[in-house]
Formats: structure tokens, sequence, C-alpha cells
């Protein structure tokens, strides 16, 4: 599939300019917006180019390390199951991409989807601490 890098540019653009960034917190998961990117990095989807992430470190208000998520059920060491509990309560289960942690700032951000349910969000922390470390 052909990537739409002057699309995004332009979608870019907008948020960059326009965008409040919005209040949030740590094991919170969004829609944000990841946009294309380039080679194997996790691209957004669809019309807006939103991937959902969780929050995994807030810095401030302005910026966070956020962790892609997935339908897909991968395994190994660098994917983790999570549940988490939409804004609607459902459970549902999703896995993270532990290795496409990235830098966001908070304008990316477009809709709460949930909050990740607390004992996997710990060991969320203690995959990521153990890639770092090795």
């Amino acid at each position: 599939m052909e990537k739409d890098f002057k699309k995004w540019h332009q979608e870019k653009e907008v948020l960059h300019k326009d965008k409040e960034r919005i209040f949030f917190h740590e094991r919170e998961v969004w829609w944000s917006y990841l946009g294309v990117n380039i080679g194997f990095e996790q691209d957004g989807k669809g019309e807006n180019f939103e991937r959902p992430v969780v929050i995994f470190k807030k810095f401030n208000n302005e910026i966070f390390w956020a962790i892609p998520l997935t339908t897909k059920n991968k395994k190994g060491k660098y994917y983790q199951k999570i549940k988490l509990t939409t804004i609607d309560n459902l459970v549902i289960k999703r896995t993270v991409i532990l290795s496409q942690l990235r830098l966001v700032d908070a304008k990316r951000l477009n809709d709460k989807m949930g909050v990740a349910d607390r004992v996997d969000f710990l060991e969320i922390k203690k995959a990521i601490s153990s890639i770092v470390l090795e």
C-alpha cells in the first residue's frame, strides 16, 4: 500500500497550528494522530492517520511517551498483552508494541478510548525496563 505523505503533512500542519493540547494521565489509552511514518515505524490508520496509544510516561502537560496498540495477537519480548476498560465500561484486550515507544506531543491526542488495567500497566513498565537495560 502506498503511503500518503502529502496528505499527512497537510494534516500535521493543521495539528501543529490549530490543535489545543488535551489534559491526560499515565495509563490512559487515547486515539492519537500518529501519521504516516518511515519504513517499519508504526503508522496511524484511516482518514485521520490515528492509532490507539497508551500513555506510558507523562513528562509535563505537553509531552509524553506513548506506546502504540494493535488488535493483532503478537507474542515475544517486544509485545505485551493488556486489558483496558473503555469509556463505555467494556473490557477489551489489546497488544502493546513495546519496541514502538515514542515521544509524542499532546496535540496528537484526539479521543480518549479508556484506561489500561493497573496490573497490566505495571507489567508494561517491567518489560520496557528489561528491554532498555539488556
